[in-house]
């Protein structure tokens, strides 16, 4: 275990499993997604760095440094095969290691993977990327605040700035930096995720996952990792956004648990 890092276990079943949250999260939004399979799977969870009860980010302002630091944490959770559960950044994550080792995964379940790089070129990459640049723009002028209100307000669960408690306001901005190198990684793909042959190569179950209210780049993306996998299903959970294991946790258990059956 990284030192600094909290981690929990749901779950008693024979599987091993982890999962991996998304920004601004923390370990516990898995806990209601995974308690009913409990007794199918043992999930490990964990705090990302700056996030729950984890240690601060010692930023480092190389591209992908953010993403490069979760995967080695990620994967020193692993010994042996798992069912691997990953939600936005997280599913890229989990999309990392399952490229890099696709040796160490029994199946794989993604919700809404941002690696936008998947679909460069395309109109919809164009028009997040402007998107990005005004993000990127706040960050440099020093207006963390105004970067996390826009921010939450695309990806977040639907809940209005202003309505949220102050300390969680000023939790995410403070959330911000980190913001910053993973977005950037998100559309420049710096580990070369989707290099030829990689996806390719992940020849267990794979499911991706995305609501059905989400930005239109996020179904485009999971369709574009999905051309390339070899055994994969795509769905679509009606009602929801971005933030699906929060807002509806039984449908992604339920997806989660046709994967499972399939591996």
């Amino acid at each position: 275990m990284t030192p600094g890092i909290h981690s929990q276990t749901v779950g008693t079943g024979d599987r091993p499993a982890l999962a991996i949250h998304c920004m601004l999260g923390s370990a516990e939004i898995w806990t209601p997604v995974l308690t009913p399979l409990g007794d199918r799977i043992t999930a490990t969870t964990f705090d990302l760095p700056g996030h729950g009860q984890s240690a601060p980010w010692q930023a480092d302002p190389a591209p992908g440094a953010y993403q490069t630091l979760a995967t080695r944490i990620a994967a020193g959770f692993i010994d042996r095969p798992v069912d691997l559960i990953g939600h936005s950044f997280g599913a890229s994550v989990a999309l990392r290691i399952a490229v890099g080792a696709p040796e160490a995964i029994r199946s794989l379940t993604l919700v809404e993977p941002v690696l936008f790089s998947s679909v460069r070129g395309t109109p919809v990459w164009e028009a997040w990327s402007e998107r990005q640049s005004h993000l990127i723009t706040l960050m440099a002028q020093g207006r963390f605040e105004d970067a996390a209100r826009s921010f939450m307000g695309v990806w977040g669960a639907g809940v209005p700035w202003d309505a949220l408690p102050q300390k969680q306001r000023d939790r995410f901005t403070r959330q911000m930096p980190i913001i910053e190198n993973v977005s950037q990684a998100n559309f420049t793909d710096p580990a070369d995720i989707f290099r030829p042959g990689g996806l390719e190569a992940v020849d267990t179950p794979v499911m991706l996952i995305y609501g059905q209210r989400s930005p239109e780049i996020c179904p485009a993306v999971c369709e574009a990792i999905a051309a390339r996998l070899p055994d994969v299903g795509v769905a679509s959970i009606p009602g929801a956004g971005h933030m699906a294991p929060l807002t509806h946790p039984k449908q992604v258990s339920d997806l989660i648990a046709m994967n499972l059956d399939r591996s």
